[in-house]
Parts: structure tokens; sequence; C-alpha cells
């Protein structure tokens, strides 16, 4: 191994893992396609109206020994850090929650995009994920900003932002290519100096 290998290795960051009493959070890797696989397959009907279409693909052990690689480069680099949802207690796999399009410079923001498999969804799981990764992408990552958009029909989705301190900002025409068509979002946004993440930071 040459020596700028051997520092550049060197200098990659440590992959983080934010766990609290319900949910942890963590990077996926390859033991885990098992249980994302089941938990996918059994939650299709209740996932593909709020996701791009599925790909026959997409399901399989090579795509996503595929995609661990590419998240675990796109953390590095410092793109993005796609996070699997797993319950504390027993290691069981519920979700996950991508902080993506991570820009830097003047902007410092970020998009985030989550899912929840039909068996573990309206328990709070994905409120404690967002619990523990908004103080991470503002501390940790020293983002301004994070943003979020969701189609308007799902209500669930439309609740949670609003739970955690996200605000409508505006709408997205056709935004995203949703389940073969191009859907409208709305846009929500949470900032570092929000009266809810101040009220964050003095706790």
């Amino acid at each position: 191994m040459t020596r700028s290998v051997f520092r550049f290795l060197s200098r990659q960051p440590e992959p983080p893992v934010l766990s609290g009493r319900q949910v942890t959070l963590r990077l996926p890797r390859f033991r885990d396609f098992d249980q994302w696989h089941k938990l996918r397959r059994e939650s299709r009907a209740f996932l593909q109206p709020w996701e791009p279409t599925w790909r026959a693909e997409d399901m399989t052990e090579r795509a996503f020994r595929q995609r661990v690689i590419r998240n675990e480069q796109e953390f590095i680099t410092g793109m993005a850090v796609p996070f699997f949802l797993f319950q504390t207690e027993t290691d069981d796999l519920l979700g996950g929650l991508t902080i993506g399009l991570i820009r830097r410079g003047a902007a410092q923001s970020c998009m985030i995009g989550y899912w929840m498999g039909e068996c573990h969804a309206g328990k709070g799981h994905m409120f404690a994920a967002l619990e523990l990764a908004i103080p991470y992408m503002f501390k940790v990552l020293e983002l301004h900003r994070i943003e979020a958009a969701c189609i308007p029909d799902n209500v669930n989705s439309l609740r949670l932002l609003e739970k955690t301190g996200f605000e409508q900002e505006g709408l997205l025409r056709e935004y995203l290519k949703i389940n073969g068509e191009w859907r409208d979002h709305l846009l929500f946004s949470r900032l570092s100096e929000s009266p809810s993440s101040r009220k964050g930071k003095s706790g």
C-alpha cells in the first residue's frame, strides 16, 4: 500500500452510530440483506405509493451489496449519511433515514428522506429517529438547514415533519417521479437557529 493511499484511508471518518432507548441508527452493512429484503418485500404495497417504481433487480443481494458500497463512499466523501434504523433492544430492522444532498459552502444544508416497514409504522420509531438525527445534523455535521419534500396526501409524513419542528415553505411542482408518475411535493425545512433548535441546544 502506498503512503498516499494509506493517508487517504487514515483520514476516513468513523461511521456514526446514533443510539437511543427506542431506536439505533447506523450505516447499512452486507449482513443486513436478509432483514432488509424481508422487510421491503413484505412492505411493498405499503411503500410503493410513496417511492419510485421498484425494479426486480433492485431487490437482489448483488444490488444490495452495491448499494452498501455506494453508501459508504457517499459517507466518506461527505455527500450523504444513509442510515438504517433498528430497534435498540432487538436489533430488528425498522426502516431507513437518509441525510442526502449535503451541500457545503454558502448553503450548509441537506435533504432528508425516510421509509418505515409496514409492521413497524405508527409506533413512533421515525419520530425517535429524527430526534436523534436532527442534533447530529446541526451539531456534528454543522449544517444550517434541513429540507424534506413530502407528497401532499401523505398525511402521516406531513404530521411527522410538523411534530419534529419542520415548517412548510412551498410547493415543488412535479418534483419527483413516484410510482410511475411525476408528483408534486410540499417543501418543508428546519433551520439550526429556529426556536425548536435553540430549545434543543439549551437543553
